[in-house]
């Protein structure tokens, strides 16, 4: 078969066949009576070959070795082309995202795309100060796409950088929490504890759904944050968490601040002494944790709560005893 012929039914141009044929990867058998290259079956074989293996991302010259070496062992140079193709494909991944974050920012021309992405660059910068700055700025200067600033604060580790981008998270409008929701479910703590305050800061209907699913994530720092969310939210679900948080002292003066506030609505407040109360009368629970309970009674009003502090004025551990006679005090003198 002459090099045309071969070049038509494989699909490789004639000047690639010759290409090969001075690098040695295949020589046509023979030649016609006017000169012209004659190729073989064997040779039309070993060109479909070596498309085979370029398709692999082999080079020219390993495909030769692949072909020609008998002892020639795939695996290694598999390996390599392995992480050679996960790291192109993390490149192009990389480079797929920014540009849909520059198209959803809908810049105007030229100048605002590099001002995007001058910004998308300081809030990946190894500086903290850098990102601090590129989180004031995607609020004030250069609109960012809301998944931008999601992902740098789920990544976040500087606490005043965190804050700055949870702040301008709160200024971007109703899509932040869906984002961060995905958060809420990595298997790292870090960024569940991330996702979570950033939806705390997040003051719309949709963040106080979310958080409100919380309450019964397994993650009991997650249910913390929520249930803290949502006391100063006036959201009533929230009572049982922060009650919970009293008794295991996690968080536990911001537990009780946050059920003071929800008691100064008149609905709630009863509600909020009945919790308090049937904790106490469970009769498991240690000193440490009623002297506690006596402390968050004080700014609950209520006959239920002056009853439950009559109660434990009679403690037979004396600190508690103690406490719930000073709250008493306290209560009978602002009445």
């Amino acid at each position: 078969m002459l090099i045309g012929d071969v070049a038509r039914r494989s699909g490789v141009s004639a000047r690639m066949l010759r290409h090969y044929e001075s690098l040695g990867l295949v020589r046509p058998t023979g030649r016609t009576d006017s000169g012209y290259r004659e190729y073989s079956g064997e040779d039309i074989r070993r060109i479909f070959h070596i498309e085979s293996l370029r398709s692999l991302g082999l080079s020219l010259r390993d495909v030769g070795r692949a072909l020609d070496d008998p002892g020639f062992a795939p695996a290694e140079l598999v390996d390599g082309l392995i992480r050679q193709t996960r790291d192109r494909i993390a490149a192009e991944t990389e480079l797929l995202t920014r540009l849909r974050r520059i198209g959803a920012a809908e810049p105007a021309g030229w100048a605002d795309v590099l001002q995007i992405v001058t910004l998308l660059q300081a809030l990946g910068s190894k500086s903290a100060g850098a990102r601090q700055r590129a989180a004031l700025s995607a609020v004030e200067d250069v609109p960012v796409p809301v998944e931008a600033l999601v992902e740098a604060v789920l990544s976040e580790p500087d606490p005043h950088v965190a804050g700055a981008l949870r702040w301008a998270l709160a200024q971007t409008g109703e899509d932040g929490p869906a984002l961060l929701a995905e958060g809420l479910g990595s298997p790292a703590a870090e960024v569940r504890k991330r996702a979570v305050r950033s939806i705390a800061e997040i003051p719309n209907a949709a963040a106080t759904a979310l958080l409100r699913d919380a309450l019964a994530h397994p993650d009991i720092v997650v249910r913390g944050y929520a249930a803290l969310a949502l006391g100063a939210r006036g959201v009533a679900d929230a009572v049982p968490t922060l009650i919970d948080m009293i008794v295991e002292e996690r968080n536990d003066a911001d537990a009780a601040d946050a059920l003071s506030t929800l008691a100064s609505d008149p609905a709630l407040a009863d509600q909020i002494a009945t919790g308090l109360v049937d904790r106490l009368a469970r009769g498991t629970l240690g000193a440490p944790a009623r002297r506690r309970l006596a402390q968050a009674l004080a700014d609950i009003p209520g006959l239920t709560t002056s009853r439950a502090l009559a109660d434990l004025s009679l403690d037979e551990d004396r600190a508690v005893a103690l406490t719930a006679a000073y709250v008493l005090t306290l209560r009978d003198a602002r009445q």
